[in-house]
């Protein structure tokens, strides 16, 4: 093994150690382990860290930036064992990646998609309320996808209102409070699962018509099939409403109801960006941009702070 293989591995078990999964990045940074072996070089330099991002001519820009990025952050930790190492500086792929522009479902959509959902063909399982139940979850939750799949049945507390999110995106776990009437409709669910497993144990709590854990793909596909049953997407179309967008309707009603009932909204902003599950305050202040309301209520609170200045 290199020094610098070595050096990447103790690199990746120091920032996983700190909560960080680095799938990714440990993939690739292996593969850049193999082409500085291949170079013979024994230190890292930018033309090297250059000519690796963009070994491909057919890669895209923000591929190229993403691998930039993933050595620059490995070179800043080893310089301290190897001097000679140069960091690629910020800005030499410069690549600003856009985020997609959030469907912010009406209350109209929320009431269709649950009904179109109950109305999909039971084959003798739960399908009709088990996702009748996952998509009411995630429009007044804010939960990812994978987090809701992965709910254990210990995980919905439903005496105490809670679900408990494990092994989330970056690795955390945390508690979510839920409303009464959202506990009474998984109350319901939990007792068709239960006359529906008959006994028999099933690990998560959304299960499939054989017992198992859903799939992400078939999740997708049904989804697809429920909106554009409601005409929320084309019979064609490749893009449309997503699931995350329930995540985005969340965070942004929860926003407006806190402007509109004078709430410092300032203040209260850590405890939704805790809620969701980020990492950092700033991806929870996005919404403020991604909704015109919002950024009207925003700018209108700034403007009557400005007129009470003495």
């Amino acid at each position: 093994m290199t020094t610098i293989e070595q050096s990447i591995q103790d690199y990746l078990a120091l920032r996983r150690n700190l909560g960080f999964k680095l799938r990714d990045a440990g993939l690739c940074l292996a593969k850049f382990a193999v082409f500085m072996e291949a170079r013979s070089a024994a230190h890292i330099t930018v033309a090297l860290a250059l000519e690796w991002a963009q070994q491909s001519p057919s890669m895209q820009p923000a591929t190229c930036a993403q691998r930039l990025g993933y050595v620059r952050g490995f070179a800043r930790y080893h310089v301290a064992s190897d001097p000679h190492t140069e960091i690629p500086p910020t800005g030499l792929l410069p690549f600003r990646p856009s985020r997609a522009q959030p469907y912010l479902y009406s209350e109209e959509d929320i009431a269709g998609l649950l009904q179109c959902a109950l109305e999909l063909p039971t084959a003798g399982g739960l399908r009709p309320w088990t996702y009748h139940c996952l998509l009411g979850l995630l429009s007044v939750t804010g939960l990812r996808i994978g987090e809701a799949i992965r709910l254990k049945a210990e995980d919905v507390d439903l005496h105490a209102g809670v679900l408990t999110v494990r092994g989330t995106k970056f690795g955390k776990s945390r508690l979510v409070t839920i409303h009464p009437s959202t506990g009474d409709v998984l109350e319901q669910y939990r007792a068709r699962r239960e006359s529906f497993l008959a006994g028999r144990t099933a690990l998560t709590f959304f299960i499939t018509s054989r017992g198992n854990h859903l799939d992400i793909g078939d999740i997708h596909r049904t989804f697809y099939l429920l909106s554009r049953r409601l005409g929320l997407r084309g019979a064609t179309a490749s893009h449309g409403p997503r699931l995350h967008d329930f995540r985005h309707r969340f965070a942004v009603q929860t926003l407006l109801r806190w402007y509109r009932s004078g709430e410092d909204v300032e203040r209260r902003m850590p405890m939704l960006s805790t809620y969701l599950g980020h990492v950092h305050v700033a991806d929870t202040y996005w919404y403020l941009s991604a909704c015109p309301e919002l950024m009207g209520l925003a700018v209108a609170r700034l403007e009557q702070r400005w007129g009470d200045l003495p």
